[in-house]
């Protein structure tokens, strides 16, 4: 068979695959057990309900409380009950805590601390806490989701734990999030695990998020997706620009964890936009995009902004999939900054300059993301092309999912050049499929779906011979 232009069927995408993947997109989310394969995924009811009960003005609260606490830098006061990061961090223990009441046992709340010993930036033994809330899952309790902010605070001088520094943005709006996410999510009931983490530490050197990743990575965990919220508490620029409607989400393309052997590997077949965080943040556009959360979900193509760093970095360099949110331009008068006014100007990270309404959205951004992970299956393991043959056809290969409403599989696939997955066919609930597609020509991913319609992230298959 040959197109109108007389290139050979398989130098493209295939009229007939092509057709079937597009109509298949259209119409399949109204057959019945045929969930639709393209485009944003609806929300069902129950997640409606659940961002409908996010509230901004609860938000606001949990900022303001932070920044009564006067400073929250890393160094200070750990047993003063009313000012340092020794009372925040007893007044977040009493709040998670009482959220987990309401969940029926099912979440609990655990103080991680631990002595960091002289290091940058830690001039003496420190104690580091961090604030962690486990929402066990109730079919997939292995596979787990973590959500972060940090509740540690700073001024000009990165080393003066004894000024002011209200850290309203920088970040408890973060932490006003993952805490919002705990309330909300505690009475639910979700197939996967889900854990809401305040760390401290971030500003002397991600020290908080490190312990937490490698505590997981010693218990070979299951972490198959990561979210920190790193000031994400303000819609306006330094230059009075106002966008009250987009988030960035920062993800990175060739993982930090690499090894020479994977390196070798995407060298030789493509992959640097398609790394387990990239494939992340594809999941996040789709699953919670502005007709479900009222912000536009901006991935940037970075692991961060440029020459700085997270507190999603620690698990990223442990391979587990990590990307950061953060307002769409940030104000940095009001970060990092002593309180003070010059020329009639105030600098400082106050809670005046937050977007409360803004933060609200970006935990509804939050919450679809964690909540659509927990719901649907978990992302497939083992995908494969196989190789042993020369062929113009693509034979994938990928392991059974062990989640009990699990429905089948879908094979993606889009243009070199394209940044989402346009394509999608189901496969029903297979191991293996082949497509009348070249390798040489798309790239392909593998996607599970359960009962309900609810999707994975998508596997980037590697090379099987």
């Amino acid at each position: 068979m040959v197109n109108p232009t007389g290139t050979s069927r398989r130098t493209l995408l295939t009229t007939t695959a092509a057709t079937a993947a597009v109509t298949l997109a259209s119409t399949g989310a109204k057959a019945a057990g045929k969930p639709g394969s393209g485009g944003p995924q609806p929300p069902p009811p129950e997640l409606r309900a659940l961002l409908q009960e996010i509230d901004h003005r609860r938000i606001e609260a949990t900022v303001r409380r932070l920044v009564a606490f006067g400073t929250r830098h890393t160094l200070s006061a750990q047993d003063d009950p009313v000012r340092g990061i020794g009372a925040a961090r007893d007044w977040i223990l009493a709040r998670m805590r009482a959220y987990a009441r309401a969940s029926g046992g099912r979440m609990t709340v655990e103080l991680q601390s631990y002595v960091q010993q002289p290091a940058p930036r830690i001039p003496t033994p420190t104690r580091i806490s961090n604030i962690v809330a486990t929402l066990r899952g109730t079919t997939s309790p292995d596979r787990i989701y973590v959500v972060s902010g940090h509740y540690d605070s700073r001024a000009s001088d990165v080393m003066d734990h004894t000024s002011d520094a209200p850290g309203a943005d920088d970040d408890a709006s973060g932490v006003a999030v993952v805490m919002e996410l705990a309330r909300v999510l505690a009475t639910r009931r979700t197939g996967a695990t889900l854990v809401f983490a305040a760390v401290a530490g971030e500003e002397q050197g991600l020290y908080g998020a490190t312990h937490l990743a490698q505590s997981y990575r010693e218990q070979q965990a299951d972490v198959q997706g990561m979210f920190t919220n790193d000031i994400i508490g303000s819609s306006t620029a330094d230059d009075g620009s106002h966008d009250p409607h987009t988030v960035r989400l920062f993800a990175e393309g060739v993982p930090t964890s690499e090894t020479p052997q994977e390196a070798e590997v995407r060298r030789s077949v493509g992959g640097e936009n398609d790394s387990p965080s990239r494939q992340l943040a594809r999941f996040v556009q789709d699953v919670a995009g502005p007709e479900v959360t009222g912000l536009e979900v901006r991935v940037i193509y970075r692991r961060d902004r440029y020459l700085r760093g997270g507190d999603h970095i620690p698990f990223l360099e442990r391979a587990y999939p990590a990307a950061r949110f953060t307002e769409p331009a940030e104000d940095y008068a009001h970060q990092h900054q002593d309180v003070r006014v010059v020329d009639g100007k105030q600098y400082g990270d106050l809670p005046e300059f937050c977007d409360f309404p803004y933060v609200a959205r970006v935990a509804r951004v939050n919450a679809a993301a964690l909540w659509s992970l927990a719901q649907a299956p978990g992302t497939p393991r083992g995908a494969k092309i196989l190789t042993a043959d020369l062929t113009n056809e693509t034979k994938l290969v990928w392991e059974a999912g062990p989640e009990p409403d699990l429905a089948g599989y879908e094979v993606v696939w889009r243009e070199t050049t394209a940044t989402e997955w346009t394509h999608a066919t189901p496969v029903g609930n297979a191991t293996h499929h082949t497509i009348d597609l070249s390798k040489d020509n798309v790239f392909f991913g593998v996607r599970a779906l359960n009962h309900a319609g609810l999707r994975s992230p998508v596997a980037f298959p590697t090379p099987q011979r």
